[in-house]
């Protein structure tokens, strides 16, 4: 960077996140942090993120590689797709980049990638010894939230958040959707998860609508267009079910306009995180709350932390009944929506068990 700055430049600068739009969102204020000493910065994602990644302040330009070592499903190994993305890198005259990945993941197969585009400096969080794949290997601390993780190796890198940069997610501001909505303050439950095993079973949600109804809110359950017949069936007659009706902005939108947002640890509770508004996370210990909780918005996890499939990363409930999200109470939900609502029942219990993550 010393040769570019005494010239009076700024790299041009990828990112690379080819997970998830959750595990997208999260990169956001290292993207913003790369931004602010880039003269052009381009994030590199995953057929799944890329919605995410066009929300992102400070990206130019989102580019899509479908990586064939991430993703639920990921394709077979082609030298066709390799090549087409290699060209694609070459084509962008990046002078650097920051290859973003999980605790559990290794960023060798994309730096192996970059470094065949010709790119002049890679970094990037590496458990494994990298070789000549990375000029710098950054060495995650331990238990670290993945936005800040991301924010250690922007800094080591040499990119900062700019003056005033609180470091939370963030997304352009989302489209107005009151039309959808309807008038009037609202909750939104949102039932589904690309990981079944982090969401609530979908008779346990709809008897957590059910209940919130009757306690005297009105809920929204959101879904994408693949979940239309499980938004339906946890929405019944006691809830508005915008099942598949929203793309990501909108969906931004929605979750922008309620009060909190009930949510397992999937990518629209970071959304919610990213547009301000508070998280019932219902988090299953599959993986770390401390890596994966909502960031930088008041929330409350519920859930047994403690249940027998902590830390396994099992996509699917290994022990019978889901005990660890579905044995959540209703008098819990309940009580965790009033502490991020401002009612007063069990406001500063429910408000220390959030901050305290």
């Amino acid at each position: 960077m010393s040769l570019l700055r005494s010239r009076g430049e700024l790299p041009r600068t990828l990112v690379v996140r080819l997970d998830s739009a959750g595990d997208v969102l999260l990169a956001g204020p290292a993207v913003r942090a790369v931004a602010a000493g880039s003269s052009r910065t381009v994030l590199l994602c995953g057929p799944q993120g890329a919605a995410a990644g066009r929300m992102l302040p400070g990206v130019d330009d989102v580019l899509i590689y479908d990586a064939p070592w991430a993703g639920l499903e990921p394709p077979p190994v082609t030298r066709a797709a390799a090549r087409r993305v290699v060209e694609t890198l070459t084509a962008g005259r990046f002078d650097r980049a920051l290859v973003l990945v999980s605790y559990h993941q290794s960023p060798l197969p994309a730096a192996l990638l970059l470094r065949l585009a010709g790119i002049g400096r890679i970094a990037a969080d590496s458990e494994d010894y990298p070789g000549a794949l990375l000029d710098l290997r950054h060495r995650r601390a331990p238990y670290r939230h993945e936005v800040l993780a991301a924010l250690d190796l922007a800094r080591a890198a040499g990119f900062a958040l700019p003056p005033g940069d609180d470091g939370a997610p963030r997304v352009a501001p989302p489209p107005r959707t009151i039309g959808l909505t309807g008038p009037g303050p609202y909750v939104v439950v949102h039932p589904g998860a690309a990981v079944p095993a982090r969401a609530w079973t979908p008779g346990r949600a709809a008897r957590a609508v059910a209940a919130l109804t009757a306690e005297g809110h009105r809920v929204v359950v959101t879904g994408g267009g693949a979940e239309r017949e499980l938004t339906a069936r946890v929405a019944g007659r006691h809830a508005l079910d915008l099942g598949g009706a929203t793309d990501l902005p909108q969906l931004a939108g929605v979750l922008a306009g309620a009060r909190v947002v009930v949510a397992g640890n999937t990518g629209p509770a970071h959304l919610a995180a990213a547009v301000g508004t508070p998280v019932v996370s219902l988090f299953a210990p599959v993986v770390p709350a401390e890596l994966w909780a909502p960031y930088g918005v008041p929330h409350v996890l519920l859930g047994d932390r403690h249940a027998a499939c902590a830390g396994t990363r099992a996509r699917h409930c290994p022990v019978r009944g889901h005990p660890c999200l579905d044995g959540i109470g209703d008098a819990e939900v309940l009580a965790a929506v009033a502490a991020l609502t401002g009612d007063p029942a069990d406001q500063g219990e429910q408000t220390e068990r959030g901050a305290a993550v």
